[in-house]
């Protein structure tokens, strides 16, 4: 049985770029270049059918390390909590106080950006603390 070596993420989602490109600010992604003979995106995309137009939008991990993102046009808005969320690891390796800061002071970033904080949990005798935003569409995901 042959083993999977790559994977993308994918949201659903009102505004497929403007969604691609909070996270693309989230995580220091970039929006991959567009298709040979076309300038911009924005170029390729008035050569779709008017309803395909805007109907998706995709960044990519410069390193080429992390997972390609896509982000897909839906009719229906979020009803309910996701099942799967996106852990971003702002504060991976640090301890108490230390990690509380660095979290904290990635949540003013993103918030900035258009997040919304949902919870702040303290570090406690088994967990150290996380914080769980939302996303500009709704999508929850945690800075740990």
């Amino acid at each position: 049985m042959a083993s999977v070596r790559q994977f993308q993420v994918t949201f659903d989602c009102a505004e497929p770029e403007r969604v691609a490109r909070f996270w693309c600010e989230v995580l220091g992604y970039v929006v991959p270049p567009p298709p040979e003979g076309f300038a911009t995106w924005a170029d390729y995309d008035r050569t779709l059918p008017a309803e395909e137009q805007g109907a998706w939008f995709a960044c990519v991990d410069p390193t080429g390390v992390g997972p390609r993102l896509y982000f897909q046009r839906v009719p229906e808005g979020k009803v309910v909590k996701n099942r799967v969320h996106l852990d971003v690891r702002a504060g991976a390796g640090l301890v108490g106080e230390e990690r509380l800061a660095v979290l904290e002071a990635e949540s003013a970033r993103l918030i900035a950006l258009g997040a919304t904080h949902v919870l702040t949990q303290y570090a406690d005798e088994e967990n150290e603390s996380c914080i769980t935003l939302q996303d500009i569409e709704g999508n929850e995901f945690c800075l740990d």
